[in-house]
């Protein structure tokens, strides 16, 4: 879940080798082809997703192609140049300069910024919610199946 909130870890690739893990060390035999066909399916709406939505965000606040571009290299710079607030500042920056860029007023940027934020927030709680069905899932699966 740690990739969640910090976007350069690969949270749910890790829950899903957490399952390869337990099938390896304990047993397969729980899980069907349905429950790998489910997981997947989640995984690549996962990452389809958070792309979709965090530019979305720009978008509707009325970015450009360049602020969308750069909110989302905001977002993974961000936590390491700004340690403790890179994650929110890092895609607001990048929307506000790209829109600068593009020759918006600063009023525009600082929205399209807000944007890039709402997106981002907007993207957690749903990588959030996702992340969960796949635990959830894997639980009810070991469980009733096992």
């Amino acid at each position: 879940m740690a990739g969640t909130v910090y976007p350069i870890l690969p949270g749910a690739i890790a829950i899903f080798f957490a399952f390869l893990v337990y099938g390896w060390f304990f047993s397969f035999d729980p899980f069907g082809v349905w429950f790998w066909i489910i997981q997947i399916l989640i995984v690549v709406v996962l990452f389809v997703a958070d792309y979709v939505v965090s530019a979305w965000g720009v978008k509707k606040f009325g970015g450009s192609k360049l602020s969308t571009t750069l909110s989302t290299i905001g977002v993974i710079i961000g936590p390491f140049v700004i340690p403790a607030f890179g994650l929110v500042l890092g895609p607001f920056i990048g929307a506000f300069i790209g829109e600068l860029i593009g020759g918006s007023s600063p009023s525009k940027a600082s929205k399209v910024g807000f944007g890039s934020v709402v997106g981002l927030f907007t993207s957690t709680v749903m990588k959030i919610i996702l992340q969960l069905v796949m635990i959830v899932l894997f639980i009810i699966w070991v469980v009733r199946f096992a």
